[in-house]
């Protein structure tokens, strides 16, 4: 059996110390080696086969080197695009991410919190949040790093990445108010998420903006972000304001839901109700008729949220800020057109 390559058998093909082939080894040293001592150490490394100790790198620094990564979701086409963000800042600087899926349930997300705290994870990226998250805010008070992405929780210093939802709301609520559009109506994503609250105000601060009477537009609350909720709440706005012409979805599952409603009673999109989502899901333009939306950043998202976590890990509090909110773009498709006339039950 071949003896495992050690970084003194490094040391002595390079002819440097071994302190020196161990920093040179380490893609988050803090001092500074040649480029040159780094290339050598790295292609002996890679001549001699040599594979890092994690467990002794554990033992020596209390790291191992491994994230959580918590997701609702993990059926969502919106989260690939966040993890592989996510892992181009952290793969890179020798960190491996363990992903959860939380499902949206509360006794679930505080178990798995529990799995990645036992797992001893240098620290969380949560995508999952809910605005008020007892769990999560005591794990952060011990002193595990821990960042949130797409949702905020309320009343906590907890870092977080989030977009500009409600600039997004305007846009898109403004978009349809161009195409002539008076009586919209708005599928809210649940209360209990930072992001179905944030776009519900966004939507009725629209509306105010544009000389509408918030209280004259219809509103049903969704109980999760997915096309059965969305589907149910088009029925109950349609059966409750059949004057509507346009729906505006908190997401663009919600909207896919509604118009999957539209079909069943016979509408059609944008001909009856023109309909508009957010986030922009990969492949969302294949879907017929291609749905009116705002782009929220993903990769990015996933890389701000990661370089943030690195910067709680390594102490550098003072680095990363409390609030971080990305810029969104409407992107126009061909779900929004000018009312042609109220809808029907």
């Amino acid at each position: 059996m071949n003896k495992r390559a050690t970084l003194k058998d490094i040391a002595k093909a390079t002819g440097v110390h071994v302190s020196t082939v161990s920093r040179a080894l380490d893609p988050n040293r803090a001092t500074p080696i040649s480029d040159d001592v780094v290339k050598k150490v790295q292609d002996a490394a890679r001549e001699l086969g040599y594979r890092p100790n994690r467990a002794a790198y554990s033992l020596r620094t209390n790291r191992t080197m491994t994230i959580g990564v918590m997701i609702p979701d993990i059926t969502n086409t919106l989260f690939p695009p966040i993890v592989r963000g996510i892992e181009s800042v952290m793969e890179p600087k020798g960190y491996a991410s363990i992903m959860v899926n939380t499902d949206s349930q509360r006794g679930r997300e505080v178990a798995l919190l529990g799995t990645l705290q036992e797992r001893g994870v240098d620290g969380i990226i949560h995508t999952a949040a809910l605005r008020n998250e007892p769990s999560i805010v005591e794990a952060a008070a011990s002193g595990l790093p821990i960042v949130t992405l797409n949702r905020k929780i309320e009343g906590t210093e907890i870092p977080y990445v989030i977009n500009d939802e409600q600039a997004g709301i305007a846009a898109v609520f403004a978009h349809l108010t161009s195409f002539g559009h008076r009586q919209i109506a708005h599928i809210a994503g649940p209360a209990d998420l930072s992001t179905g609250k944030l776009r519900r105000e966004g939507f009725l601060a629209a509306a105010r903006a544009h000389g509408l009477d918030p209280s004259g537009l219809a509103i049903s609350e969704a109980l999760r972000f997915d096309e059965e909720e969305g589907e149910r709440c088009a029925h109950e706005i349609l059966d409750a304001a059949p004057g509507t012409t346009a729906i505006l979805g908190a997401n663009d599952r919600l909207a896919l839901g509604a118009l999957r409603a539209l079909g069943k009673r016979g509408l059609t999109c944008p001909g009856d109700v023109s309909l508009t989502g957010f986030n922009d899901m990969p492949l969302l333009d294949l879907i017929p008729p291609g749905l009116t939306t705002v782009r929220i950043q993903q990769f990015e998202a996933g890389q701000t949220a990661a370089r943030h976590l690195l910067s709680l890990i390594r102490g550098d509090v003072g680095a990363v800020p409390q609030r971080t909110i990305l810029p969104v773009e409407l992107i126009r498709r061909a779900s929004v057109a000018a009312p042609r006339r109220a809808a029907r039950g």
